[in-house]
């Protein structure tokens, strides 16, 4: 299925505006021009959708600060013209949306900032429902990675499969019938050692302490399997031991909290 953003945007507006704007209903047909201000530094995301919120109303927006840039307090993010009643009812969504995307890249961003150039910050699927789309864009705005926005883009066992499943070999074995790319969840160093020997591309190291991803990263680098595999630190890590996975000699890191935990920006529309 192609995703298509406008119309998940108009849904987003219908769900707000329900069986009509009845306040904006009651003010005078009148033209006004509005600005979009950020109350806080933040990193830009979401503007061509807000853009395209208010376009869907008749509205005529002009971006001021595009997705990716850097803003300070109370700057101007973008600018709008059109009819009064319009504008307002696209308010709310169009500032949730892009308050929601620039919170997750600002974030994203301060995280990529603690961890090596050559370590990439992953998100996961840890979104909300029917955001997936505009989470995971706002990540890569940030300076991280999408990964899989869906579950038929790669396989990846985990526990939960593996608690089904006869065993971790066997659903590796099945895995390799079918397909070239596949990511393993372990939670000890045996359990690596075996995905990599079996011919993983990436494995997860599930809620493993820095201690002992390098642990692990010794034993495969003994038994040659280091530089056959990619390696994936993840669960629990936050703005407080990101460093410190960093420094383990990973490949990717997987943070939840920048997509299930996010801040939104403080913004508001100001006529």
């Amino acid at each position: 299925m192609t995703f298509n953003s406008k119309k998940q945007l108009s849904q987003f507006l219908a769900e707000d505006i329900g069986k009509g704007d009845i306040t904006s209903k009651l003010l005078p047909k009148k033209k006004v021009s509005v600005r979009i201000i950020s109350r806080e530094s933040a990193i830009i995301a979401g503007a061509a959708y807000a853009k395209e919120i208010f376009r869907l109303k008749g509205c005529n927006v002009k971006i001021l600060k595009k997705d990716g840039s850097k803003i300070k307090q109370n700057q101007t993010i973008m600018t709008i013209t059109g009819n009064a009643g319009s504008i307002l009812t696209c308010e709310r969504t169009a500032l949730n949306l892009l308050a929601r995307m620039s919170g997750i890249a600002t974030q994203t961003d301060a995280l990529v900032k603690k961890i090596p150039k050559k370590t990439k910050l992953y998100a996961t699927r840890k979104t909300a429902p029917g955001l997936r789309y505009f989470d995971k864009e706002a990540v890569e705005i940030g300076g991280g990675k999408k990964h899989r926005l869906t579950l038929d883009e790669m396989v990846m066992i985990k526990d939960n499969h593996i608690a089904v499943g006869n065993s971790l070999l066997s659903l590796i074995k099945n895995a390799k019938k079918k397909y070239k790319t596949f990511e393993v969840e372990v939670e000890n160093t045996s359990d690596a050692v075996l995905a990599a020997s079996e011919g993983a591309s990436i494995i997860m190291l599930d809620n493993f302490t820095p201690t002992q991803i390098k642990k692990t990263i010794r034993v495969l680098k003994k038994q040659k399997l280091r530089n056959k595999v990619m390696l994936e630190a993840s669960g629990g890590i936050n703005s407080k031991n990101i460093s410190k996975y960093g420094q383990t000699g990973v490949d990717i890191i997987s943070v939840g909290s920048i997509t299930n935990s996010v801040k939104g920006i403080d913004m508001s529309l100001e006529i």
